[in-house]
């Protein structure tokens, strides 16, 4: 490990991490500070809770502090921001600014938080005071932007903290306003855990010859190696007795479980109140007051059980979480990452667990190995499971335990009690009351085994696209009831497949579309696992049914069709092909076909007609002459040729009236 005192970190930032009493820096703290990254914008990934913050924070100090001294004796109030900071969340924000005030407490900088959910009135005055460094949540910054009351022209520096998790949050827009309004910076870096291809996308587009930075404990920049992952399958209704039974496993420990929608995180707060734990909730659409008081009872030990979104999570400084619990399978690889970052951090232990059904198995190992973490499947843990973890729990805790000095009162009390009954009539007593207080699991129903053994395929390198004769050796042919009728294409066929049965693009084969349901292939050694999948009820498209397909070959494009019985008209004879025929014009009429009237002979053939000798006559009303007609403007008509009547009247004619 590499110590503060030997990295080049300015002498004011240098002071204020040896009050603060840390010795040795973590390895994103070195790495951007070495020779190659001075006078560049950086792009870092690196682990949650690796120290993100500080490393940035001597980052903007190399650029701001000599622009600082120079501007040090001008008048500071009103005075402009020259560095800024972008986070994703509230709590990010407003852990940021506190490590950073600590942390430029000796250069007179002024650090201010902007996010939402805060009076905007008193965000503006405190702008019209003067800020040196402004940290801030995008929607925040950008409305202050718009009120005139933000001015960004100063910037020297930006720093983008947890990039990634704003491009998924929908804050694209904002952040390129926010940094197109601070187009004369010197300096641009992006802070992230993972770097996918959006965040790749926008450091080409606004930072320039950037350096790239890995700073990962492993090499091969794989899952932290500080947290243990675990993965318990479980049948589809068992899923809140999971969460219920995990917890109660690690009775004592402080736990975040995870959910994907505000509305299902709402309902696990409540379960989880109703089986006895405390638990408060973190979600988006919280109040700020209430978010506060969540995290402050979590981190006072008044709560055990911090139920919360993705998005929520994010920020929080809970050093000592030892429990990740994925209640809801994460949307991708990345959200693994965050969710489990949560814990493992500070250079504690900590325990990752997923909960899976055995329709979303193959999806949950396609997670964990894009995430490189070690897990095995096991079983969630039973009701005897965690008895038997309570009764070791107790013995640790009773042989760990000694009486205080002044326990003269529970010796008399024990002497007496020892005149009328024996020793083990009295210990078993006193343990049965302690067993009685020990967490209960809830019953479980035996998963199948089958569902406990990694599945044949490697995940950690996707396999080749299949081709068509692998797919015509043991595809197995589904349908849905979606087809031309309903304006079905492959191309939203494919991910609703793909979402409903828990498989990727690759266990897919052949779409066909017919007119009332389409049929595509899956491959075999997904079919199982894809018919348990497609067969649960999907809430945002309930009337969508996917079952097997009887055909058990080629999928055919139309449904069979009912055999009609009812008389058949004669056939009429075949025509003979006279190639392109110009169309006849009517004598009097124009080149286009009549358009049918309306019938009012009740849908019967209609009434013949006498014959009729008159000579054809024209469509041009009669009396004018027949000759050609002049050829006219485009909206002219005739009134227009016409002189306009004169309105003139004598002087004074006008007033006379008035």
């Amino acid at each position: 490990m590499s110590s503060f005192s030997s990295l080049p970190i300015p002498s004011p930032l240098a002071d204020a991490i040896a009050l603060r009493g840390y010795e040795n820096a973590t390895p994103v703290q070195v790495a951007v500070l070495e020779e190659r990254c001075q006078g560049h914008d950086l792009l870092v990934s690196s682990q949650t809770g690796s120290g993100k913050t500080l490393a940035f924070g001597v980052l903007l100090a190399q650029t701001l502090l000599d622009a600082h001294t120079t501007a040090g004796t001008a008048d500071k109030r009103g005075r402009k921001p020259t560095g800024l900071v972008i986070a994703p969340t509230r709590e990010l924000a407003n852990q940021v600014r506190s490590e950073l005030a600590w942390l430029f407490a000796k250069t007179r900088m002024q650090v201010a938080a902007f996010t939402g959910g805060s009076d905007i009135h008193r965000d503006i005055k405190l702008l019209s005071r003067g800020a040196d460094l402004v940290v801030g949540t995008p929607g925040r910054l950008v409305d202050l932007l718009k009120r005139e009351a933000l001015a960004l022209d100063a910037i020297q520096v930006a720093v983008l903290d947890e990039a990634d998790e704003m491009l998924d949050m929908g804050f694209r827009e904002d952040l390129e306003t926010l940094l197109g309004a601070a187009a004369g910076r010197k300096r641009t870096h992006m802070f992230s855990a993972t770097l996918p291809r959006p965040i790749l996308q926008m450091a080409s587009r606004y930072q320039g010859e950037a350096v790239r930075v890995d700073a990962h404990v492993e090499g091969d920049g794989g899952a932290h190696t500080d947290i243990e992952y675990a993965a318990h399958v479980v049948n589809f209704d068992d899923r809140l007795a999971a969460v219920v039974n995990v917890l109660r496993m690690h009775a004592g420990q402080k736990a975040i479980v995870f959910g994907t929608t505000r509305e299902g995180v709402a309902n696990l707060h409540q379960a989880l109140a109703r089986h006895g734990f405390r638990a408060v909730v973190l979600s988006g659409d919280r109040a700020q007051g209430e978010r506060n008081r969540a995290i402050e009872a979590l981190k006072s030990n008044e709560a055990q059980v911090l139920v919360a979104t993705n998005v929520a999570a994010r920020g929080l400084d809970l050093p000592e979480v030892d429990l990740v619990l994925h209640a809801d399978l994460p949307l991708n690889a990345e959200s693994l990452t965050h969710r489990s970052g949560r814990t493992g951090r500070a250079g504690r232990k900590g325990r990752s667990v997923i909960i899976a059904d055995p329709a979303e198995r193959r999806k949950a190992e396609r997670l964990l190995s894009i995430a490189k973490a070690k897990f095995v499947w096991t079983p969630a843990p039973t009701a005897e499971a965690i008895a038997e973890a309570g009764r070791r729990r107790l013995e640790e805790e009773l042989l760990a335990a000694k009486l205080p000095d002044d326990a003269e009162e529970a010796r008399g009390l024990a002497n007496r009690l020892l005149k009328d009954h024996k020793k083990e009539e009295l210990l078993e007593v006193l343990l049965g009351r302690e067993m009685a207080r020990c967490p209960r699991g809830e019953p479980l129903r035996p998963v199948d085994p089958k569902y406990l053994v990694r599945a044949p395929r490697a995940m950690p390198d996707l396999p080749p696209r299949r081709t068509h004769s692998d797919f015509e050796q043991d595809a197995v042919a589904f349908r849905v009831n979606l087809g031309t009728a309903d304006k079905a294409e492959p191309g939203w066929i494919l991910p609703l497949v793909c979402r409903r049965g828990g498989i990727t693009r690759n266990e897919v084969g052949a779409i066909r579309v017919g007119q009332n349901f389409t049929e595509f292939q899956i491959a075999g050694d997904a079919a199982q696992d894809f018919a348990l999948a497609a067969a649960r009820p999907d809430p945002r498209a309930p009337h969508v049914v996917i079952e097997s397909s009887n055909s058990g070959g080629a999928a055919r494009t139309d449904p069979p069709r009912e055999r009609d019985t009812r008389p058949t008209r004669p056939a009429r004879p075949p025509q003979q092909d006279r190639g392109f025929q110009a169309p006849r014009r009517r004598e009097g009429g124009s080149d286009h076909p009549r358009k049918p009237r309306w019938d009012n002979n009740g849908g019967a053939a209609p009434r013949p007609r006498a014959p009729d000798d008159r000579a054809p006559q024209s469509s041009r009303p009669a009396g004018r002459d027949e000759g050609p007609r002049p050829e006219r403007k485009h909206f002219q008509n005739d009134f227009a040729r016409k002189p306009r009547p004169s309105f003139d009247k004598p002087k004074g004619e006008w007033k006379k009236r008035r």
